[in-house]
Formats: C-alpha cells, structure tokens, sequence
C-alpha cells in the first residue's frame, strides 16, 4: 500500500447503482427494481505523481468510475478520500472548496470547449471563479499555461475561438484549463481517442510531462491497453462494474492472468506484421444474464469457467508482489496453482 502521506485519492467500496429507464432497455436488464450496477464496490489508491489507468470495454464504468471520484455524480455507497478528507462527508458549501482541487479533461475536445469563448477567456474562467486577482496576473498566467501545454506563442492563440482550432490544440487547450487551478487529482476520460495517433502521441507526452511538474495525480481512462501501457505507472482492469485485475503496468500486459485482460490484449495490433499474435476466444456474451448474473461476472464469456464461479463473485487476490487478480483460476501469492499467465505485450 502507498504511504499515507503520498495518497491523493483513495476509493473505498465505491458503488454506483442506477434504476434501468422504462422502454426497451429495461426489458433487457430486468425487471423494474433491479439495478444496473455500473461501478460495484471499487477501490483505488492514486498517488502524488502517479498515472493511474482504468481500463475496459465500453459499458465496463469507467467514466462512471472517474465522475464519480471528482463527485460529478453522487456514490451510492463508499468513501473518498482527497489527501485525508472523507469528500462524502462534506455538506455542499464546504465541498465547493475541494471541487477547484479536483479536475476533468473530457474525451470529446469538439463539445468540452463552449464555441462562444475565446481560449482566453476558457483558461482564465476558473481563476476568475476561484480566486481574487486582478487582470494582469490572470493574463500571465492564462499566457504561461499556453505556453505550457505547447501553444506558442501563446498570443497567437489566445483571442481565438474553437471552431479555428485542431483537435489536437483544443485538448491543450482543455488541459490547460484543468491544470490553471494546479490540482490535486485529474481525470482524463479517454482524451486521445477522438485524435490522430501522431497527435495523440504529442498529447500523452504532454500529459506524462505536465504531471511531473504539479505534481498532480491522474486517473486516465482508456479502453486501449497499448495507451495505458505508454502513459500509466499502475493499471487497473474493469469489467461490469468491478476490478478485475490490477497492478503495475508492465505486469498487466506482459504477463496478463485474467482472461479478460488476455482478451482485451489479443485485440491489440502487433507492429510486426509477421508476428501472428494468438487470439483468446471466449464465448457468446448473453446480455440478460450479464445484468443477473450472480457469481462472476464473466462467466458466461469465460473459456475456463468453473462451477464455484457462478455462485461466488471472485475478490482481488495478489497472485504475485503487487499484482492482484480476481478469478479462481489462480490462488494467493504463496499457494500453488497449474494456471500461468499469457505472454503477450501489445505494441504503442
């Protein structure tokens, strides 16, 4: 475990349940009353410095996962801790005071930007919300963020609008807002999916300097293994809501335990166009019993399910030194076991 005093965020037994809206959607998950647990008891510890990924297919939580660790939603249940402090615990007004502490850079850089604000304006908006300073240390510090976030020279950028910037510049510009207060924590909700890979490249290297600089701690939420490897100190893997596998990145995807992540893995292309990567088959996903499941939730697209996984949900258990895995096909660190990891590592 982190020692306290370099912890940021930290997430215990975090749970988000949402009732299904009426129509069709419900028929395929239940009946009214049943619950759609999109994050279901998760626990993360992020430190100073540390870029932590969340990784999953889409509808595994992620983003439900990082809004609610910056309380953009409310938890159903569970604790969150900024450096110390229970935000659950907080009433509204004092909360208001841990909200600048906490940051969000948006996947989508064409709707996260308001079209009628100039990049001045979008970068300055949060000190002039927070803080008591007057125009000319706003303007200085609205210029050096740009020249940051690599818009240089910064006046050349910052009496434009949205509409006459790239997709890659606009995410700067998105950064440069959520880092102007200085956070404690950021979420970056998958922000290189919607850009070129060359662009993207120049983002993620801006984003593993910039943390550097602050300080600060990132949650990044991707469903690319190959990003999360290039970018992430840890990784943690989501499905359905829980984690199912978790530890440093170079564990994960070298040596994979849980067949999700294997699946998720032999998904990613190989440079080598000579080097034929195995593929993991896995079986027919069956949605209504998905949502019901009791027990794992994979079981019903697991090549090895066994019987103890459709009545027990599996807990993460270290299977290695700081490598944890939820499946019964492996034991605790210290047990034996017949099962091995998959070799597999996914080119950036």
């Amino acid at each position: 475990m982190p020692s306290e005093e370099l912890v940021v965020i930290r997430a215990r037994g975090v749970k988000k349940y949402f009732e299904p809206a009426a129509g069709i959607f419900r028929s395929l998950v239940g009946r009214r009353g049943q619950l759609i647990k999109a994050v279901d008891g998760v626990d993360l510890d992020i430190k100073q410095s540390e870029i932590l990924s969340l990784v999953g297919e889409s509808g595994s939580g992620k983003t439900t996962t990082g809004e609610v660790l910056i309380l953009l939603q409310s938890p159903s249940e569970g604790s969150i801790f900024l450096k110390g402090t229970n935000l659950c615990n907080l009433k509204r007004r004092q909360l208001r005071r841990f909200r600048r502490r906490m940051q969000v850079v948006f996947q989508d850089p064409y709707q996260s930007l308001d079209p009628r604000m100039t990049v001045f304006r979008t970068i300055a908006e949060p000190i002039r919300v927070n803080e008591r300073i007057g125009k000319d240390e706003i303007s200085s510090r609205v210029v050096n963020m740009l020249e940051q976030v690599g818009l240089s020279p910064a006046d050349a950028f910052l009496h434009k609008y949205p509409t006459e910037l790239s997709g890659g510049q606009r995410q700067r510009v998105a950064i440069a807002r959520a880092l102007i207060l200085k956070p404690d924590f950021v979420v970056a909700d998958e922000p290189v999916s919607m850009l070129d890979v060359s662009v993207a490249s120049g983002i993620l290297n801006l984003m593993l300097d910039l943390r550097q600089k602050y300080k600060t701690a990132f949650l990044f939420i991707t469903h690319d293994l190959a990003v999360a490897r290039y970018i992430s100190d840890r990784i943690a893997i989501m499905y359905r809501g829980k984690i199912v596998e978790f530890g440093s990145a170079a564990d994960v995807v070298e040596k994979p335990f849980h067949p999700y992540t294997q699946l998720l893995l032999s998904a990613v292309p190989v440079a080598d166009v000579m080097t034929e990567r195995k593929r993991v088959e896995t079986r027919a996903d069956v949605v209504e019993k998905e949502y019901a499941a009791i027990g794992c939730r994979f079981q019903y697209r697991c090549p090895w399910v066994k019987d103890v996984c459709r009545d027990h949900v599996p807990e993460l258990a270290e299977v290695e030194s700081e490598h944890f895995v939820a499946c019964y096909k492996y034991p605790s660190e210290g047990e034996t076991s017949d099962a091995a990891p998959v070799e597999s590592t996914p080119s950036p």
